[in-house]
């Protein structure tokens, strides 16, 4: 096998292994709702074998970012519905990624609505806000009653997804998010049913993708981790207590039957993800671009030595809408303009050159 043969994930069939990963980029306007422009921008990325849609919010509290774009409304949904059309249209597959921002939020963003997360302990530093930059709140502890209800709001938002036409959702238990914080050590301070042991802190992230995987079929259902990531205080820097926790999860998950397994991780064929990818015994996406830009070789590289079944790839997509085409070519790419990713416009979103207009 190779870069650009098919591969099935549950019921998603890939006509390619390169996988667009989830990326912030804040086009939703006030209202969190998709328009033209966004599905104009995946639409153009169609060529990939998988496009997974940027973190998209459940519930109104769990809104992280300013623009971020949501699935708690029928309206919502129905801008999803244009953009899972346009793929289509031209013959692609597309999920959504299904995102509760936890803690990583505030009040002048989420719409005056409370901050949750396992633990009243605050992100040390400091929120992009609507009235500029503020220190992250104290969260709010959320209740057993309160964790029910937050799954029952991914269930909904899965539903919803896959009613408006979308191949499947991805569940984000990654980059330091509600799922995540349940995850670390450092985020969840908890003493009951959901905090202390390792059974306990993966069991909020098992309830929530069973429950998900229930409501719309485990072959739509992935699920993203990023073990010792390291990011927004949800830190992991015990690999003996990493191992443990995402071997658990991974043991409690493997009887499901989920579509995939996305891991992002610094090292996708060193021994931990290679452990988590056994004991998962799916389908495994890797993805080691956040530091760096995932490259050709790279990716080349992990399907070939028969590290993962396809590679998630950011920035390489976003600079390149035909990128399959141009790597498949050894073509030269695109340069990145970083100083557009979190802009509203289409400025550094949909107008970057196809190759034949280079």
């Amino acid at each position: 096998m190779d870069l650009f043969t098919p591969v099935t994930l549950g019921d998603l069939e890939l006509g390619n292994r390169i996988v667009m990963a989830p990326l912030t980029r804040l086009r939703g306007g006030p209202d969190g709702i998709p328009g033209d422009l966004i599905a104009e921008h995946y639409r153009q990325r169609a060529g990939v074998g998988l496009i997974i849609a940027e973190g998209t919010y459940v519930n109104f509290e769990s809104q992280a970012f300013v623009g971020q774009p949501g699935i708690a409304t029928d309206e919502q949904a129905e801008g999803w519905r244009r953009v899972a059309d346009a793929v289509h249209g031209r013959g692609g597959r597309i999920v959504l990624q299904l995102m509760h921002g936890g803690r990583v939020t505030h009040p002048d963003v989420n719409g005056g609505r409370r901050v949750v997360a396992p633990s009243a302990v605050a992100i040390d530093g400091e929120v992009h806000t609507a009235k500029g930059k503020q220190p992250y709140p104290v969260p709010h502890a959320l209740t057993t009653d309160e964790v029910a209800a937050a799954v029952a709001d991914i269930v909904a938002a899965a539903r919803r997804s896959i009613d408006a036409g979308l191949d499947g959702v991805e569940i984000h238990s990654a980059n330091g998010y509600l799922l995540h914080e349940f995850l670390s050590p450092a985020s969840n301070r908890r003493t009951d049913e959901y905090g202390g042991s390792v059974e306990n802190r993966i069991r909020l992230v098992v309830e929530a993708v069973t429950a998900v995987a229930d409501a719309v079929g485990a072959g739509r259902v992935g699920l993203r981790i990023s073990p010792e990531h390291n990011i927004q205080d949800a830190l992991e820097t015990d690999r003996e207590d990493v191992r443990a926790v995402y071997g658990a999860l991974v043991d409690r998950l493997r009887p499901v039957g989920l579509a995939y397994l996305s891991v992002l991780h610094q090292e996708p064929a060193g021994e931990l993800v290679q452990e988590l990818r056994a004991r998962f015994g799916g389908k495994v996406i890797a993805n080691s671009g956040f530091a760096s830009p995932t490259t050709r070789e790279e990716a080349v590289r992990l399907i070939e030595e028969a590290h993962a079944d396809a590679v998630a790839v950011g920035r390489a997509v976003l600079a390149n809408p035909d990128l399959v085409e141009r790597w498949r070519g050894e073509h030269r790419e695109n340069d990145l303009r970083p100083e557009l990713f979190y802009g509203p416009g289409a400025e550094g979103y949909t107008d970057y050159p196809r190759l034949q207009e280079v």
